[in-house]
């Protein structure tokens, strides 16, 4: 369950955001300054955090910079009743993702949240396929479509791949196979069939979600 940490130090506002994302299904925690959502980040993690720009005694953008440092991973989203766009460069060259303006709807709060997760979670993705032999792997559109067939069907043989993917020679197809095979992704069973390892399955979530970014 993601969790989510608003910061503002209007409680009426931060009750009414709490039980929109509680509605969504989201774990929420929340804080009245930017004193009190440095000693939150300091004690756990968060993958989004709220927070508002204009504050008493520290404002959001001071703090976001030791968030930043607290949380790097975390996805921060800073609300203002004061949008500009310096403003929101100044947010972004600080390390906001994102920014949005009150008063909003509730529908763009929720496509804003779940675009900094996915973006997050793209982020994770791309660290995790940041070496050599997974990117050689995935190169390929072949290789890729290996993957994907065998993520469908959970197993197949090489002449049965060889038919899926509609290629004339098998032999092109084993030296694809053997490439995915020495980067871990795919493995061989008993009965001869390739199936894809605990990496290989890593590796195929990773590129739906790659993909999916990228085609939007």
């Amino acid at each position: 369950m993601k969790k989510i940490l608003i910061v503002d130090d209007d409680a009426e506002f931060r009750a009414h955001v709490i039980e929109v994302l509680k509605g969504e299904g989201y774990q929420t925690g929340s804080a009245a300054s930017a004193k009190e959502a440095l000693q939150k980040c300091d004690a756990q993690e968060y993958d989004v955090i709220l927070l508002d720009y204009m504050m008493p005694r520290k404002s959001g953008i001071d703090a976001l910079l030791e968030i930043r440092k607290l949380l790097p991973r975390a996805k921060v989203i800073m609300v203002t009743a004061f949008a500009t766009i310096e403003n929101a460069i100044d947010a972004v060259k600080k390390g906001a993702s994102d920014y949005i303006s009150k008063p909003f709807k509730i529908p763009e709060l929720l496509t804003t949240v779940r675009k900094a997760l996915e973006e997050a979670k793209f982020e994770v993705c791309a660290i995790k396929l940041d070496a050599d032999h997974a990117i050689s792997a995935l190169a390929s559109p072949i290789r890729r479509s290996i993957l994907k067939l065998l993520r469908m069907r959970g197993k197949e043989r090489l002449m049965e791949i060889t038919r899926e993917l509609g290629i004339d020679d098998h032999t092109k197809v084993i030296f694809h196979l053997r490439i995915l095979r020495e980067a871990g992704i795919l493995e061989q069973d008993h009965e001869k069939a390739y199936t894809l390892t605990t990496e290989g399955l890593r590796t195929v979530e990773c590129l739906k979600t790659i993909e999916s970014y990228l085609s939007k």
